[in-house]
C-alpha cells in the first residue's frame, strides 16, 4: 500500500529486506503462512520527509489482536499525566477534546469528564474495549473523514485533538488533516507527540523504521505538511520517549517567531535533516551498526556465553530481521505481555517467554530491545549480573 502525501514518486535510498508485521507475533502453526513485505525507505526532498515506500494495510497492523497497551509501563503513565498536564494550557471549561488513536485511555485518564467532554478514536478492538472497560469513551474506529462527521455530529465543533506515536501510522496524511480540520473549532489546537527523525540519525537507531511507523517526521517536514491546509507549527518540544521524540503544536493562525521553535528548525538547517545527504549517511551508519552488533554477539558465542533477548518490542522485529539474528544467536526473548508469551517473534520465529522463564533461566548476556525504557528495566532488574547490550549506546 503507497502513502498518500503528495503525487510524487520517492526513488527509495535504502532497503531493509523482507520484513514481517513488527508485532505479528504468531504460533508456530502459522509460521508457513507468514506475511512479508520489502520494507524500503525514501526521502521527500520537497516535504523534508522521511517515510516507507510501501507498507502493509493498516487493518494487518491494527485489528481485534493488537499487543500493545500503553499502561503496562510505569514510565508512559507518567509521562501521559505530563502531557495532559502541557495540554491543559489549551482548555477552558467544558472543553471538547479527542484522542486519536487512544489505544486504552491511559491519556485520557487524565481529564476529569466531569469538566471536559472526552472521547478516544482506537481501530484495534481489544485495546479499545479495555478502554470502555475503564469508563473512556471511546469509538473503536480508524481516524479519517468519514468518522469526523459522524464525529461532528456527535460532539460538534472540538477544542483540541491530541495524539501520541500515531500520525506516523497513518498512511494518508492528507485525509487525516482534511479530519482533524473539520473537527477542530478556529482557535482549536493540534497537539501531537512522534519518534523525532533527528534523533534516530543521531542514535542510529534503525529500530524506529518498521511497519507502523510510515513516516519518522521533523519540525521541517511537518510545517511544510500542515502548512498545505492551512495549519500553522507553533511549538515543537522534544520529548526522551521512544528514545527521543518531538511534540507538535499546531493551529490556524501563526504567533509570532517562537525562539525555542526556531532554534529547532535551525539545528535541522545545520544537520541536513532536509536533505537526503543526512539519509545516505543514516544508510551507511546502519550497516555499520548492524556489522557491529553483529561481531558483538559473535564474539558472546565464541567465548561460550549465553544471549536472550529482553522485552519483545516492534522495534525487535526490525533489528532481528535486518541484522539477520535467529534462535541460532538469541535463545529466546523475555516479556511481560501475555498476548505475546507463548508465540514466537516475526520473521525471526524466536520464543517469547514470561518473567519467570527469564528468573529462572537467567543467560550470560541480554540484548535489551526495550533501550529506550533502560532506567526502569535496570531498576527492575538490579539482580542481573552479565552484560547488558544493544545497538545503541546504553
Amino acid at each position: 500500500m503507497k502513502c498518500k502525501v503528495t503525487n510524487k514518486s520517492i526513488n527509495p535510498f535504502m532497503s531493509f529486506g523482507k520484513m514481517p508485521i513488527a508485532n505479528g507475533f504468531l504460533d508456530e502453526k502459522d509460521f508457513s503462512n507468514e506475511f512479508f513485505f520489502n520494507m524500503e525507505v525514501g526521502f521527500n526532498e520537497e516535504l523534508s520527509l522521511f517515510q516507507l515506500n510501501d507498507h502493509p494495510k493498516p487493518e494487518k497492523m491494527f485489528n481485534k489482536n493488537y499487543p500493545f497497551f500503553t499502561g503496562s509501563s510505569e514510565y508512559m503513565k507518567r509521562h501521559f499525566r505530563n502531557y495532559a498536564e502541557f495540554v491543559k494550557k489549551y482548555l477552558k471549561t467544558n472543553s471538547r477534546i479527542i484522542e486519536i488513536g487512544s489505544n486504552d485511555g491511559t491519556f485520557l485518564k487524565n481529564f476529569d469528564n466531569s469538566e471536559n467532554y472526552i472521547v478516544g478514536v482506537e481501530p484495534s478492538k481489544n485495546v479499545a474495549d479495555l478502554a470502555l472497560k475503564n469508563n473512556i469513551p471511546t469509538i473503536n474506529e480508524f481516524f479519517n473523514t468519514n468518522n469526523a462527521k459522524k464525529l461532528k455530529k456527535f460532539i460538534g465543533n472540538t477544542d483540541l485533538i491530541c495524539a501520541s506515536n500515531v500520525i506516523c501510522h497513518v498512511p494518508d496524511l492528507n485525509n487525516l488533516i482534511e479530519a482533524v480540520d473539520l473537527l477542530l473549532n478556529k482557535d482549536g489546537i493540534f497537539v501531537f507527540e512522534e519518534p523525532y527523525l533527528g534523533s534516530m540519525f543521531e542514535k542510529v537507531s534503525y529500530d524506529q523504521i518498521y511497519d507502523e511507523h510510515i513516516f519518522i517526521f521533523s519540525a521541517s517536514s511537518i510545517s511544510k505538511i500542515f502548512a498545505k491546509f492551512n495549519f500553522f507549527l507553533i511549538d515543537a518540544i522534544p520529548q526522551i520517549t521512544h528514545g527521543g521524540s518531538m511534540r507538535y503544536v499546531l493551529k490556524r493562525f501563526k504567533n509570532s517567531e517562537n525562539e525555542n521553535l526556531k532554534k529547532i528548525l535551525n539545528y535541522e538547517n545545520e544537520k541536513n535533516l532536509n536533505k537526503i545527504d543526512s539519509c545516505l549517511k543514516f544508510k551507511k551508519n546502519c550497516e555499520l551498526s548492524r556489522d557491529n552488533i553483529l561481531n558483538k554477539i559473535k564474539t558472546f558465542k565464541d567465548k561460550g556465553k549465553t544471549i536472550c533477548g529482553y522485552a519483545a518490542t516492534s522495534k525487535s522485529t526490525t533489528i532481528l530481521n535486518y541484522c539477520n539474528i535467529g534462535t541460532n544467536y538469541i535463545d529466546f526473548i523475555c516479556d511481560t505481555t501475555k498476548e505475546k508469551i507463548g508465540k514466537f517473534s516475526p520473521g525471526k520465529h524466536i520464543p517469547i517467554k514470561d518473567m519467570n522463564y527469564f528468573q529462572n533461566n537467567m543467560s550470560d548476556c541480554i540484548y535489551l530491545f526495550a533501550w529506550n525504557h533502560k532506567e526502569e528495566i535496570f531498576n527492575k532488574e538490579k539482580n542481573f549480573k552479565g552484560e547488558w547490550f544493544s545497538h545503541v549506546s546504553l
